[in-house]
């Protein structure tokens, strides 16, 4: 198994970025949000990878992070979802917001992603509600906010219960989440604070 490759990017295409390692350019499939943050080819790259094999094909499919890796395991467990459609669910949902999606059985933000439609939504769902749960979710978001916006690991209850507020306002767990994630929240801000800026972010979109 070809857990990861390091080198050089050669050139990017519209699903792929080949990368070469040790003479060899290998052809690396990847989701959309990703291919759009890759640096200009001759620059260094690693990714955490994948590697397919059927009958008729072997591909290889690549990640910035292990959690991308780890939960596009997770869609192609499931049964009818192969790797092109789980790939297509990581360009539309990342990973934070699927967590979000399954466990609030948010039908329609899962299958916005092309190729899935409601049924493939509906046993997504079905298949991995079980095998997430709400405080690994926002565990997940907190070492997320190490390297970027978002709140912090010290706020997780808070935005926890920010989070229950907004959808108990008639907001989606998915919508909810997301405008969560954006916010610069302060060490010391309470609920009710977070709440409010959630709010006025909400009235953005």
């Amino acid at each position: 198994m070809i857990e990861s490759v390091r080198g050089e990017l050669l050139y990017a295409t519209e699903d792929s970025a080949v990368v070469e390692c040790g003479g060899i350019g290998y052809a690396v499939l990847m989701p959309a949000s990703s291919l759009a943050d890759l640096p200009q080819p001759g620059n260094e790259v690693r990714l955490h990878t994948h590697l397919s094999v059927t009958q008729d094909d072997i591909r290889l499919f690549g990640f910035f992070t292990r959690d991308e890796l780890e939960i596009f395991r997770m869609l192609i467990g499931v049964s009818g979802i192969g790797p092109k459609i789980a790939l297509s669910v990581l360009s539309t949902l990342p990973p934070d917001d699927l967590r979000f999606a399954v466990l609030s059985d948010d039908v329609k933000a899962i299958s916005s992603a092309p190729g899935i439609g409601k049924k493939g939504a509906q046993k997504i769902i079905l298949d991995l509600k079980d095998k997430m749960d709400l405080q690994d979710a926002f565990e997940k978001r907190g070492e997320h906010a190490q390297s970027g916006a978002g709140p912090a690991v010290h706020a997780e209850d808070a935005v926890a219960e920010a989070v229950q507020a907004l959808t108990a306002l008639g907001y989606s767990s998915t919508e909810a989440f997301r405008a969560v994630r954006s916010l610069e929240i302060p060490e010391d801000a309470d609920v009710e604070a977070i709440l409010k800026m959630a709010l006025k972010k909400l009235a953005l979109f």
